[in-house]
């Protein structure tokens, strides 16, 4: 979970301006795309600061701070929660995130629920209360990834799209053999490719796909890096992976106050990881891999080799500095 949620909190602020294009037709309209987002991490967490004695689930949720076109300097609140399982309070709980934000920011609304479980019959689309009189409603707005259409979300030009036809492929895994999962993220790849997207977010969004939809054989991992350089025509260590392993170390760095002051976004995060890379090198830049793989993912040590494109005894090692 710690992995998966990693790589939604990131893909959101890699494709955010498209997730509002993709429900909202009017969204050009709507909001100003000229002004940036401001992604309200740090200020979620002090409304819900988490308990490390906690051990229930966590949630991947988003607050982010988007200027509408209103002829005026105006914003508004877009809150996400990405939720990967049955859970009875969720309803509850989307309603505390409400009145909490309201009442720090007293600023309009709109919140999204985006549901990647396997459970048909989960479903919220509210939370409502009543007692002696006092009647109390909250309606948000609801994605269930299980209802939605592979077909319609393979021909959209959106590249939320994309995400939501990754995370569906990922979720209907069971369903299929190695082999055909193996079909199923090329030929998403090859859209990727096709659909003529800007290139960082065809780096971001392959970032996704490669690490979101796990195989249960590590062939089958070198299989896909194979058909990545084939359909994208690059070395084998292709440096959409690397700037996309580099990002996700620069966000891990900003959590921990190492570059504070620095603006956030993949595009200047791809920029610094060219820079880092011309700087110390290839070899850097596997290690700096392998230490990401190392705390984001479950892998064994021989995966992660092949990954990284490293001999084994180099992760045995990475991985016993990290755990002294």
């Amino acid at each position: 979970m710690k992995r998966d949620d990693s790589l939604w909190k990131a893909i959101l602020e890699d494709v955010f301006d498209d997730f509002l294009r993709f429900f909202f037709e009017n969204a050009e309209e709507l909001f100003d795309f000229s002004r940036p987002f401001e992604f309200l991490d740090k200020e979620l967490e002090q409304l819900f600061p988490i308990d490390p004695d906690d051990f229930a689930p966590k949630y991947v949720d988003k607050l982010v701070k988007v200027f509408t076109k209103q002829g005026e300097e105006k914003w508004i609140l877009v809150h996400v929660e990405v939720q990967g399982s049955t859970d009875k309070t969720f309803a509850q709980r989307m309603f505390q995130y409400f009145y909490r934000i309201f009442d720090r920011y007293q600023r309009p609304i709109t919140a999204f629920a985006i549901l990647t479980d396997g459970n048909k019959r989960f479903k919220p689309t509210h939370y409502e209360q009543s007692y002696l009189g006092t009647h109390l409603r909250y309606d948000f707005n609801l994605y269930k990834l299980l209802e939605q259409e592979e077909a319609l979300l393979a021909d959209s030009s959106n590249p939320f799209a994309m995400v939501a036809l990754t995370a569906l492929i990922a979720l209907k895994k069971g369903k299929v053999t190695e082999k055909e999962l193996l079909e199923q993220k090329v030929n998403l790849l090859k859209r990727l490719v096709g659909k003529g997207f800007q290139r960082e977010k065809i780096e971001a969004l392959m970032g996704f796909l490669k690490l979101y939809v796990r195989f249960g054989n590590s062939e089958n991992d070198t299989k896909f890096d194979e058909a990545i350089n084939q359909v994208l025509h690059k070395p084998k260590e292709t440096m959409g992976l690397v700037e996309f392993v580099l990002e996700r170390e620069r966000r891990l760095g900003e959590k921990k106050g190492e570059l504070r002051g620095e603006k956030r976004g993949l595009r200047k995060g791809i920029e610094k990881g060219i820079e880092k890379g011309i700087e110390k090198g290839i070899e850097a830049q596997r290690i700096a891999f392998v230490k990401t793989l190392l705390a984001e993912t479950d892998f064994d040590d021989s995966k992660i080799a092949i990954l990284a494109s490293v001999d084994t005894d180099t992760v045995k090692k990475l991985r016993q500095a990290n755990a002294s």
